[in-house]
């Protein structure tokens, strides 16, 4: 009886597997369709808006720089001397005493010519949702460009409009393939999350916490 059965099992998974792969594939092309006329390659080409957001990521990888987090906080600094924002608000995860993503952000850009006045930290920044999220209910903002990488945009983009927030992306320096290959193959899947997050388990940030209002 058992083994008659198999056939029809193995079909089912088959069919179930193909189903999960094509929706994961509609997913993925939905986000990046929409925000592609969003996402700007320098900040030459983007609209001034008050406040970038600017996503966290570990400082280093190993002893060598993450060359992701210095693309971002490059393309950060270039727009506040651009005067394309005002204000930086850096948003990374804290969690741990030991590790402090928005802190090392801030050096950062303090290094390259941004006053400490023109930032904010978001300590809870723990994933992207949660930085989006918190950026709408915590400290206001309605209106705003996102800087991280640009296998990241879409994904960031969708959040944020989610969140009730009008978001145009600009992109930092591209991070060569043979580094970067890994993480954008693992971005496929965190579109799919993002998508679940929002539409099935509408799921909240870790912590939200007392409206914070930035000195605009």
């Amino acid at each position: 009886m058992a083994t008659s059965r198999l056939p029809r099992f193995v079909r089912i998974l088959g069919w179930s597997a193909l189903a999960a792969l094509l929706a994961a594939g509609a997913c993925n092309l939905w986000l990046i369709a929409a925000s592609r006329a969003r996402v700007f390659r320098t900040g030459d080409e983007i609209a001034p808006r008050a406040v970038a957001l600017v996503l966290g990521t570990a400082p280093k990888v190993g002893e060598s720089k993450n060359l992701f987090f210095e693309g971002r906080i490059n393309t950060a600094a270039q727009l506040w001397h651009g005067r394309k924002v005002r204000h930086l608000l850096v948003s990374g995860d804290n969690s741990r005493r030991e590790y402090d993503e928005p802190s090392a952000m801030r050096d950062a850009l303090v290094s390259r010519g941004v006053p400490v006045n023109a930032i904010t930290l978001d300590y809870a920044g723990f994933r992207t949702l949660d930085s989006l999220v918190r950026a709408r209910e915590v400290f206001g903002l309605r209106e705003i460009i996102v800087v991280t990488d640009d296998w990241h945009q879409p994904r960031a983009l969708f959040l944020a409009r989610a969140a009730g927030i009008d978001a145009l992306g600009c992109s930092s320096r591209d991070v060569p393939w043979r580094i970067s290959v890994k993480t954008r193959v693992r971005e496929w899947a965190s579109r799919v999350k993002a998508v679940v997050d929002v539409y099935v388990l509408r799921t909240k940030p870790r912590f939200l916490g007392e409206p914070v209002r930035l000195p605009l």
